[in-house]
C-alpha cells in the first residue's frame, strides 16, 4: 500500500544530526559505486518551470524521485517518490519541501565534519531564508559556534532572521548592514541566497578569515552567488555532485577561468571516504546543488519511521467508508 505522507506528518521526526549521519551513511554507499543519479530534467511552460530528479542507492534498496515546479504567482513546490527497488513497488509519496531544505543543510554538516576548527567559531550567511536557517542549524550540530553574522537585502527579513535563530540556538546572531559585513571576519562563511543574477553575490576579498565556505544558492547554470576568485583561492573543492558543473553558473565560471580545475575538485563521498585530503590549511570551498540521493536517504528513513502507522491509519479510514454491511 502507498502511503502519502504530508509536510505536517515529516515535521520534527527527524533531527540534523540525524540527517547528516543519514547523507554520510549515502556518500559511503556512492564512494563504493553503488548509487545512481540521473541528469536533472529542466522545462518550462507559460507561467512556470518543471524540473525531475533521479536516483538510486543499490545498497540501500531503493530508488526515488523528485519533482517540483513553480507556478508564477503561487510559489514553488516539491513531491518526492520513493520506490523498492527489488520489485519496483511505489512505498510513499511525500511532500518534499521539508525534506529538500534539510538535506541541503545537512550536506554542508557532512563537508564540515572533516573540516576541523580549533575553537568556536564565528559563522557569517548570506541570505535569511529557508535554506540560511538549516545550513546555521547544520553548523551548529557540528561545531561549537560563538556568534553568527546575517545579512539579506531585505531588513525585516534580516531582522526576523536574527531574533528566531537567536532564540533558536542561543548564541549573538548579529544584523549586518552588507554581504561584505557578513563575510568578513568569519571562520565560516554560507551563501544561501536567491539571487538568479549573473553578478556574484560574495566576493572572495572579503573572505579574509574564511576556512569553509558552503555555497548552497546557486543551483542553475545563468546564476553565479559566489565569484571565480573564491575557487581560485581555495585549497579543495568539494562538490556534492559530479554533475555540479552542469548545473551551477558560479563552478562554470570558475573553471571556464581556470579558477576550479579538476584536479583540485573532490566530491562529497571522496571526502567522507578519505579518499579526498582536507588540506591543513587555506580555504575549502564547498559547492552544493543537491541530488536525489540526499532526498532519497532521508526519505527513506521518513518512510521506515513512518510508514507503518501512515498505511494503518490509511487503513482506518479506508474500512470507515465501507458500507455497515461490509464491516467484520
Amino acid at each position: 500500500m502507498t502511503v502519502m505522507l504530508d509536510a505536517k506528518a515529516l515535521e520534527g521526526v527527524l533531527g540534523m544530526r540525524d540527517a547528516i549521519d543519514l547523507l554520510e551513511e549515502m556518500s559511503r554507499h556512492e564512494a563504493s559505486g553503488r548509487t545512481f543519479i540521473s541528469p536533472r530534467l529542466n522545462t518550462a511552460f507559460e507561467g512556470g518551470w518543471m524540473r525531475m530528479m533521479f536516483g538510486a542507492d543499490y545498497q540501500a534498496g531503493y530508488f526515488a524521485t523528485k519533482a517540483y515546479h513553480l507556478v508564477e504567482g503561487a510559489g514553488v513546490r516539491y513531491v518526492i517518490s520513493l520506490y523498492r527497488l527489488a520489485d519496483g513497488e511505489l512505498l510513499a509519496v511525500m511532500d518534499g519541501r521539508l525534506i529538500t531544505d534539510l538535506r541541503t543543510g545537512a550536506a554542508s554538516g557532512v563537508a564540515a565534519r572533516k573540516v576541523a576548527m580549533s575553537s568556536p567559531v564565528h559563522v557569517g550567511l548570506i541570505g535569511s531564508g529557508h535554506q540560511s536557517r538549516m545550513q546555521l542549524e547544520s553548523l551548529a550540530a557540528v561545531y561549537p559556534i560563538r556568534s553568527a553574522t546575517v545579512f539579506s537585502p531585505t531588513p525585516s527579513h534580516r531582522e526576523a532572521f536574527g531574533r528566531e535563530m537567536a532564540a533558536k540556538h542561543g548564541f549573538p546572531v548579529v544584523i549586518a548592514d552588507s554581504a561584505e559585513a557578513a563575510a568578513r571576519g568569519h571562520e565560516v562563511v554560507v551563501a544561501a541566497t536567491s539571487s538568479r543574477s549573473g553578478v556574484p553575490v560574495l566576493r572572495e576579498a572579503w573572505l579574509d578569515r574564511c576556512r569553509l565556505l558552503c555555497a548552497v544558492g546557486s543551483t542553475r547554470p545563468e546564476s553565479v552567488e559566489v565569484d571565480a576568485d573564491c575557487f581560485r583561492g581555495a585549497g579543495l573543492i568539494v562538490v556534492d555532485s559530479q554533475r555540479a558543473v552542469e548545473e551551477a553558473g558560479d563552478l562554470q565560471a570558475a573553471m571556464k577561468d581556470g579558477a576550479a580545475p579538476a584536479e583540485k575538485q573532490a566530491t562529497l563521498a571522496q571526502l567522507v571516504t578519505g579518499k579526498a585530503a582536507v588540506p591543513a590549511q587555506g580555504r575549502i570551498v564547498f559547492k552544493s546543488v543537491g541530488t536525489a540521493l540526499q532526498d532519497l536517504a532521508l526519505a527513506a528513513r521518513y518512510f521506515a519511521l513512518l510508514g507503518a502507522s501512515a498505511a494503518a491509519r490509511v487503513g482506518s479510514l479506508a474500512s470507515l467508508k465501507q458500507p455497515v454491511s461490509a464491516r467484520r
